[in-house]
């Protein structure tokens, strides 16, 4: 029972001791400085050891400019203690009085701490750069170094080199880390690269690649050929990196796996000519069948999305000489899932589509390589019209792979089949699920339906323009495209000032811009710039419009598009892309 009652009273105790910490932190973020000055004191008081508090009690006591009070606190704390760290305490607390003399005094004497004690560094550095005292931060991190050369403090001078603005010698610095210690190289091109797109000043792009070249001239080890590589891909310069993935490969030609995703890449990035050039070199190099296979998979993609009707019959030949040639067997799925995809999507002959995939679900596949195979098979059959039997495939590989990638595009997909079949109560529940998917593609594609659902509703509840539209999406779907125009211009006829008139001039711009007609797109989204300007779409129609520009060289055009993409739409999924290019157009990587 004394037991009990003991665990009983610690439990008190520790929810209490928990709310006055919340209590002390809301009246700081409050900014009411006295309350939360004496709620942390009261804190303190029972965990004296607790710097946090001590600290808090500080800055609480500065704020109200309490610097004598502040002072004689962190020099009690320093007597008993003996911390390096409350040397910057006491340095900033005479900083913030404009007393720079005698702040310069107790600074130096942190610093002097370290030169006797270089494990010091850790307190009396995080101090200097809680305060945003850089250069003495970095001096502690060097001094310490020095002194002690097993101490490897290399990645937080670099950054404090980039937040110092020297980006000669933070580039320096991260690159001899990251050859030093390759195990740190992904972190270290993060902060690169968040300097290139996000903070980088106008000359960033060129020190770095400079710095780069120069390794590589140098230094023969085909690490820097790899960074160069690497630079190249996050500027897009496909061609570029495909020299060095050569030069790699022929000073070590053990694998061409990287450049076959190289080559992927470009694919993802529409640069269809790098990607050929690179795919054409994996296969003239290669007797490996995993990548053969992987290459011929990209490339007749690649013709099978630009093809035309007149196209298709040497399509067809081209796919049954690489599975004749390859053989029908777990190897080759990717070439036969293509095949069965173009053969019901674009030669319209669904059954023969189905037949070629369930002679691929005969095979001994992987838990994968089954989820592929059924997912084309459920995509044939929404093409047919059978909603329900589609739905059980995508179900079937929801179960098979729970919390997989490819079980969120299975769920996705499968919220799509109940819009194409009007039953827009369930697939909005799907939708607002998937909306938090770790996917950032699938959860804007989940976002764009739930917004079109949930608009159209409220706007109108009997659903006759959102059962309208959602038909032109199907149409859409099953490759229809002439179809589904005439279905979304009957909407603009039927429904015009309606809510559903913005989104479908958006659909139709998509529509009109994939056939090359670029002047009908521009002049979709011109009207949803004039006509919605205060609706959602705004920002797409505006992105949109900004890369048709910029793809026929018309600067002038894209660069005030994008601006306002980036000032007047910061929450658009398209404002990271709209803010890099914007600073393409303008010359230079800081807005």
């Amino acid at each position: 029972m004394k037991k009990l009652f003991l665990h009983i009273t610690l439990f008190f105790s520790l929810v209490c001791f928990s709310q006055n910490e919340q209590l002390a932190q809301y009246y700081y973020d409050k900014g009411d400085f006295e309350k939360a000055k004496i709620s942390y004191e009261e804190l303190l008081q029972e965990i004296p050891l607790n710097s946090q508090y001590f600290l808090r009690i500080i800055d609480c006591s500065q704020q109200l400019q309490q610097f004598e009070s502040a002072e004689k606190a962190i020099q009690e704390r320093l007597d008993k203690y003996n911390q390096g760290n409350l040397l910057v305490e006491l340095g900033y607390n005479f900083q913030l009085q404009k007393n720079d003399a005698k702040a310069k005094i107790y600074y130096d004497q942190a610093l002097d701490r370290i030169r006797k004690n270089p494990n010091e560094v850790y307190g009396i550095s995080n101090a200097f750069e809680r305060k945003v005292l850089l250069e003495y931060a970095l001096k502690s991190y060097q001094t310490a170094t020095e002194l002690e050369p097993n101490f490897n403090f290399n990645y937080q001078i670099g950054l404090l080199y980039g937040q110092l603005s020297n980006m000669e010698m933070m580039i320096s610095t991260f690159l001899d880390e990251a050859f030093a210690n390759p195990q740190n190289s992904i972190r270290i091109q993060n902060q690169l690269v968040r300097f290139m797109v996000d903070e980088g000043d106008a000359n960033f792009n060129e020190i770095l690649r400079k710095a780069l070249i120069l390794r590589t001239q140098k230094n023969q080890d085909l690490f820097w050929n790899h960074y160069l590589s690497w630079f190249y891909v996050q500027q897009k310069e496909f061609e570029k990196a495909f020299i060095q993935e050569k030069a790699i490969y022929k000073r070590n030609p053990e694998s061409l796996a990287n450049i076959v995703n190289l080559g992927q890449l470009a694919i993802e990035e529409e640069n269809q000519e790098a990607a050929k050039e690179i795919l054409g070199f994996v296969l003239e190099n290669t007797q490996d069948l995993e990548l053969l296979i992987q290459a011929n998979s990209y490339l007749v993609t690649m013709k099978i999305e630009k093809a035309s009707e007149n196209d298709f019959a040497a399509i067809s030949t081209e796919l049954d000489g690489l599975l004749k040639q390859f053989e029908i067997s777990p190897f080759t799925l990717s070439l036969q899932l293509i095949q069965a995809h173009f053969t019901a999507f674009k030669l319209k002959k669904p059954e023969e589509g189905k037949v070629i995939v369930k002679r691929a679900l005969e095979l001994q596949l992987n838990d994968y390589e089954v989820a592929n195979a059924k997912m084309e098979l459920a995509d044939i059959l929404l093409y047919e019209e059978k909603f329900n039997q589609a739905l059980i495939y995508y179900s079937q590989i929801e179960l098979d792979l729970k919390n997989d990638v490819m079980a969120h595009e299975a769920s996705l997909k499968a919220a799509k089949t109940s819009y194409f079949k009007t039953d827009f109560a369930w697939a909005l529940k799907q939708f607002k699920e998937l909306k938090s998917a770790n996917t950032q593609l699938i959860a804007n594609d989940a976002l764009e339906y739930f917004l079109l659902i949930n608009d159209n509703t409220v706007a109108d509840s009997t659903q006759t323009a959102l059962k309208q539209f959602a038909k032109g999406d199907y149409l859409l779907y099953q490759n229809r495209n002439q179809e589904a125009v005439a279905q979304f211009q009957t909407i603009l006829k039927n429904y015009k000032g309606q809510e559903i008139e913005a989104v479908t001039l958006l659909r139709l711009g998509k529509i009109y811009e994939k056939k090359g007609d670029f002047a009908l797109a521009l002049s979709q989204y011109q009207m949803i710039i004039d006509q919605h300007s205060d609706g959602i779409y705004i920002d797409e129609a505006l992105y949109f419009s900004a890369e048709i520009y910029n793809k026929q060289s018309l600067p002038e055009k894209a660069k005030p598009l994008y601006e306002k993409v980036l000032f007047n739409h910061q929450d658009s999924i398209y404002f990271v892309e709209a803010r890099k290019k914007f600073r393409q157009l303008r010359g230079d990587t800081n807005l």
